[in-house]
């Protein structure tokens, strides 16, 4: 038997070796360990160390204990095969059979850790021609193949259990090859052992996969799920391995092409066929077909050792069909940057169109528009619309701020025109089956302090700014603007309290991207600029540079976000509002006594006036929604999001904590506020005649 393993030894066992003046030593600990120490330091770590000797090398070699080596050697994989999936695969015992084709298969398994054993057999050795295909070097001429592959990944891994049959497969040691085996890689050369592998493999119900080199076809015979499938997907007929034995070449040749596919064969292979034991001594094989169907075998046994979709059946990968239909890239269809859009500005000769102008520039979640509105010779009557909300809009209360807002709006510019009335929140806490929320009547009366206000030129302004501290003046306006509705402005400024914040928002934006419901509806609202649609979120108002647009494109993937969160990740999703949060001179929460739809509407009028106010004193405004902000109780997280709904309650009740917020004091939204040049961007609305009637 020749030397495959590698000898690990401690410190006591390897004093002769490095006492030896023959050995050569290589000491890789400390760099190791250094490399471990800048892993995740979540992650345990064990920092013992061993000595590995290598005696077809005369090397000895100084590296981590085996889970540590583990842990590094495989480190680069994460997350496409996570740390637990990787654990998973250390039970995974595998077995290689024919070393031509199968010795890049190994590596290849072994490199990705796919493998806590491995079994290698071939009974033949390196010659020159093997060469090309096989990575091997002129120093391993005349060694065995499973040698020369066992050595190979022992020096890619020392701690791995490998096995190498020198003597190949034969039906007296069959039983012994396949023992315990997990998944069996067959690519012998030898029609009878290709067939004996198979029937002992079916017997002991064990997958076979099989890579043949040419025009990447690969083969999947799932014997563990279907106990009584024909050899071959049965396209060699009742082939059995004793009849085969006997036969010449030339008799096994009608055999190979039907198991193959002669037919599919690529045209080059096929004409090689015909001039083996001529002009040629055996079929050719290319190292990159070899490696191809390494790549794809090592993505079969991924998905068979992680229980994933893998069906008995075979496939084709050819690179060359491929490249021969290169196209150019289609433009991209992502977000991009251009001008900012705005609404036509409100009539003039008209109070009623001036007032619905403004209704139509309220804020909204999503820039939804949740409103129906009527007019009558002397009233203006805001409805709800059921129809346009989305998961975070709880109880419809983000919907009744907006309604909120809009009221504000059309008082603003009914007092700016002398006719102000009578305001009424016609809401209770069940609505009506028309869902009125609020009505205005017009009269001849105004008000100096809305008078003053410029709701039509309001925006939303999601820039970074310079954190300059807000003003005693303006903390005082801002108080009182929210006071004057009915609301609450609390205002957490510069400082660790914000910086918490700045957390707990940026926990709440995982959650949202996390949540399949929530991603899908986030990014539904959405608004390519230059698109026609006049709802939604204008990308131009998101103050994304080329870098944060690129994210956005992988950020809006559902498959992404669902792989982060199975493996509980993500974190770096909220890295924006906890930048954005950072650049702030302060949030202001706006709030409000009690939790009834009134209520909501009661906000709504304080969000708008906060709003319109600090962008009078030269503040920008940015409004954020947490995910928990209308979900007040259990209910209403778990109807959010299921999955998080506990972390929901946790990120909320910090929130409240850090604001300041009394029992009874509901949130209507979260502005934040910076100092910033940029200009605010005022997204489309939707036509007036779309959501308005004369009563």
């Amino acid at each position: 038997m020749s030397d495959i393993r590698a000898v690990v030894l401690g410190d006591d066992e390897a004093g002769e070796f490095l006492a030896d003046p023959t050995v050569v030593v290589q000491d890789r600990r400390e760099s190791q360990l250094a490399d471990l120490g800048d892993l995740r330091r979540d992650l345990p770590q064990d920092r013992s160390t061993r000595w590995v000797y290598y005696p077809w090398r005369r090397t000895l070699v100084g590296l981590l204990g085996p889970e540590s080596f583990r842990r590094l050697r495989l480190d680069r994989n994460r997350n496409k095969i996570t740390g637990d999936e990787q654990r998973r695969f250390d039970g995974l015992t595998v077995a290689v059979a024919g070393l031509s084709v199968g010795h890049s298969i190994a590596h290849t398994l072994v490199q990705e850790g796919l493998c806590g054993r491995i079994r290698l057999a071939d009974f033949d050795v390196i010659e020159v021609s093997n060469l090309n295909r096989i990575p091997a070097t002129v120093l391993d001429i005349g060694l065995n193949k499973a040698v020369v592959a066992a050595r190979r990944l022992a020096e890619l891994d020392p701690y791995l259990e490998v096995e190498a049959h020198e003597d190949g497969v034969q039906p007296a040691d069959v039983d012994a090859f396949l023992d315990g085996v997990d998944v069996l890689i067959e690519e012998a050369d030898s029609l009878d052992v290709k067939v004996l592998l198979r029937e002992q493999a079916r017997a002991r119900g064990i997958p076979v996969l099989m890579a043949t080199s040419d025009r990447g076809l690969v083969d999947v015979e799932r014997f563990d799920l279907e106990p009584d499938r024909p050899l071959f997907h049965g396209l060699a007929g009742d082939l059995d391995s004793a009849s085969l034995r006997g036969l010449t070449t030339r008799d096994k040749a009608p055999h190979v092409a039907r198991i193959i596919g002669a037919a599919d064969l690529s045209a080059r292979f096929a004409a090689s066929m015909v001039e083996v034991d001529t002009s040629l001594s055996t079929w050719p094989q290319l190292a990159s077909d070899v490696v191809l169907g390494a790549a794809t075998v090592a993505a079969a046994v991924r998905r068979f050792g992680l229980g994933q979709p893998l069906p008995s059946g075979r496939c084709r990968i050819d690179l060359d069909d491929h490249l021969a239909e290169l196209s150019l890239p289609e433009e991209p269809t992502g977000p991009s940057v251009p001008a900012p859009r705005t609404s036509s500005e409100a009539p003039a000769d008209d109070d009623r169109a001036a007032i619905l102008e403004a209704i139509g520039r309220a804020p909204s979640g999503g820039n939804v528009q949740p409103w129906r509105t009527e007019t009558t010779a002397d009233e203006v009557r805001l409805f709800l619309d059921r129809t346009r909300t989305t998961t975070m809009d709880v109880e419809f209360r983000g919907s009744l701020v907006a309604l909120g807002a809009a009221l504000f709006n059309a008082r603003v510019v009914a007092a700016q025109r002398a006719r102000l009335g009578t305001a009424e929140i016609a809401i209770s806490e069940a609505a009506g089956p028309d869902d009125l929320v609020a009505r205005l009547r017009l009269g001849t009366g105004t008000d100096e302090r809305l008078q003053r206000l410029d709701v039509l030129a309001r925006g939303t302004n999601r820039g970074r700014g310079d954190a300059r501290p807000l003003t005693t003046y303006q903390r005082y306006a801002l108080t009182e603007s929210a006071l004057a509705e009915g609301g609450r402005c609390h205002l957490v400024e510069r400082g660790p309290l914000l910086d918490h914040l700045g957390e707990l928002l940026a926990r709440a934006d995982r959650v949202r991207y996390l949540t399949e419901t929530l991603h899908r509806e986030m990014f539904a609202e959405l608004v390519m600029s230059g698109g026609p649609r006049a709802e939604g979120i204008d990308v131009a108002s998101l103050a994304l540079d080329e870098a944060d647009l690129a994210k956005l494109t992988t950020a809006g993937r559902p498959e992404v976000m669902a792989l982060l969160a199975d493996w509980d990740a993500g974190a770096a999703l909220g890295d924006d509002t906890r930048e954005r949060v950072a650049s702030s001179s302060g949030l202001a929460v706006v709030a409000v006594e009690g939790r009834g739809a009134a209520d909501f509407v009661r906000g709504g009028q304080a969000v708008e006036s906060v709003w319109v106010t600090a962008e009078s004193l030269g503040l920008a405004v940015h409004p954020v929604s947490p995910v928990f902000l209308y979900g007040i109780d259990d209910a209403g997280r778990a109807e959010l999001s299921p999955r998080y709904a506990d972390e929901l309650a946790v990120l909320q009740g910090g929130f409240r904590d850090v604001v300041g917020l009394v029992d009874g004091e509901s949130i209507a939204l979260v502005l934040r506020l910076s100092h910033t040049g940029a200009a605010p961007v005022r997204s489309l609305r939707r036509p007036i005649t779309e959501w308005h009637r004369t009563a």
